[in-house]
């Protein structure tokens, strides 16, 4: 019996092989310049699809590929000549509005947790773009527009199911085996598969004061340096700030030139302080154009869906650092310049605030000091393209190096290539002493490294 023959007899959803109808799109992933050819993809249709196709890959000796919402940059849920075991179909997403906590499936995306919670008047912090999956944004820690409010995406979770390379299923939360728990918080798919997500909740909209400010060109490094000021001043928790440049598409009020957008959200009752705040960022940054229409909650959170649609090729790079100074601007603002065409833009994350007073150690999340985040991401329609918007993305993070404070978040990272190379990038991303705790669960729950078509932490 072969491998698609065995897992058809095995499980209850959908096993599509080379041979089959749908092949091609089921492949496909959300980076179009990862093409590859698993042997065969199972659709699950329950978690009960999970431990068994774990089963398949141990004893076929293929390589196992992992896929949630299938948004992940890396391309990591997909596989030349493997299996691959697409969650996307097990989205459910369950709300307790009692207690705020809210279970989601490892299918779901942003969208379906978003619309799920908001008519309760409830949000979980979760990332900026509504077709990310909830999984894998999770397992690499999860920034978005209630960074400042509520910290990151992990350190709102409170447990998982977690289905190990034995096919066994561990429960992981506060009071059972919570240093599981721990490793999940950022430390990506690398100890099993994640059937279920617990997350805490909080109360938001679903109305929320949220708006954009839109600066030209030539204000740029004025609107930094007010912007960096604004910043060292104090801003309170409730106000997430997100400043992207980018190319706008085409019919844009101020023209085709490169524009710096400055977003926000304001996660709280009280708008009358919350004006207060904005108008001193509106002030620090005297931007052009100010646009804040009334919003809800999950049309904010699907606003840049358009910008990065399926199929798009992608590449990108991402660091944190800590001043605005004027070397620092000098980078941003010609780096921004130079980018003139439709697609790829960057964005600087404003940071602190709750995520800042996370202890460093109480995720393998890094970088928990950073005032600011920057994630340069490339993406464009044309193969042709491919090694000059490569160059560029390259580029701009090899120029801000010496600026930066070094910490990566996985979730903005490529493939690593070699097991020598996902070793170094491991150490570059959690440092020697978290390296440590999460190759020990590692080799606890995976110790043949089965699930290493990831951000991979070696056993050994």
């Amino acid at each position: 019996m072969d491998t698609i023959d065995t897992l058809r007899s095995r499980v209850n959803g959908t096993v599509t092989g080379p041979r089959d109808a749908g092949y091609d799109d089921g492949r496909a992933v959300w980076n179009g310049m990862i093409d590859r050819r698993p042997a065969a993809l199972v659709r699950a249709s329950a978690v009960a699809d999970i431990a068994p196709t774990i089963a398949v890959a141990r004893e076929s000796g293929l390589p196992l590929a992992i896929r949630g919402g299938g948004h992940n940059v890396a391309g990591n849920g997909t596989v030349e000549g493997g299996i691959v075991l697409d969650l996307g179909g097990l989205t459910d997403v369950v709300v307790d509005r009692e207690t705020r906590e809210v279970r989601v499936g490892p299918g779901a995306t942003l969208g379906h947790l978003d619309r799920a919670t908001e008519p309760y008047g409830l949000a979980v912090p979760v990332g900026v773009v509504s077709g990310t999956g909830v999984a894998g944004l999770t397992l690499g820690g999860g920034i978005g527009w209630l960074t400042r409010r509520y910290g990151l995406t992990v350190d709102n979770l409170l447990g998982v199911d977690v289905v190990t390379a034995a096919g066994e299923t561990v429960r992981a939360n506060a009071t059972e085996n919570r240093e599981l728990l721990w490793g999940v918080r950022g430390g990506g798919g690398n100890f099993g598969v994640v059937s279920s997500f617990t997350f805490q909740a909080y109360e938001l909209g679903p109305d929320v004061y949220a708006g954009t400010f839109i600066t030209r060109a030539g204000d740029w490094e004025a609107a930094l340096r007010g912007l960096d000021a604004w910043v060292r001043g104090g801003v309170p928790d409730p106000l997430t700030v997100i400043v992207t440049f980018m190319t706008p598409p085409p019919g844009f009020e101020l023209g085709d030139d490169p524009v710096m957008l400055t977003g926000f959200v304001w996660a709280s009752a009280d708008r009358v302080h919350g004006e207060k705040v904005v108008d001193g960022l509106q002030a620090a940054i005297r931007p052009d154009v100010a646009a804040i229409e009334p919003t809800t909650w999950t049309a904010w959170q699907s606003a840049a869906d358009g910008l990065f649609p399926k199929g798009v090729r992608a590449y990108w790079k991402n660091t944190s650092f800590d001043r605005l100074d004027a070397a620092t601007i000098d980078v941003i603002c010609r780096r921004g310049r130079e980018q003139t065409w439709l697609g790829t833009g960057f964005d600087i994350h404003v940071m602190e605030g709750a995520f800042g007073r996370v202890a460093e150690d109480a995720t393998p999340f890094p970088g928990r000091t950073s005032r600011y985040w920057l994630n340069v991401y490339g993406y464009w329609p044309d193969a042709a393209d491919d090694d000059a918007r490569t160059a560029f993305v390259k580029g701009f993070a090899a120029d801000m190096a010496p600026h930066a404070a070094g910490a990566q978040y996985v979730n903005f990272l490529g493939h690593e290539g070699s097991e020598s190379e996902a070793r170094a990038s491991a150490l570059s991303v959690y440092g020697p002493e978290k390296l440590a705790r999460l190759t020990a669960l590692k080799r606890r729950y995976d110790p043949d490294n089965l699930f290493r078509l990831n951000h991979n932490i070696p056993p050994s």
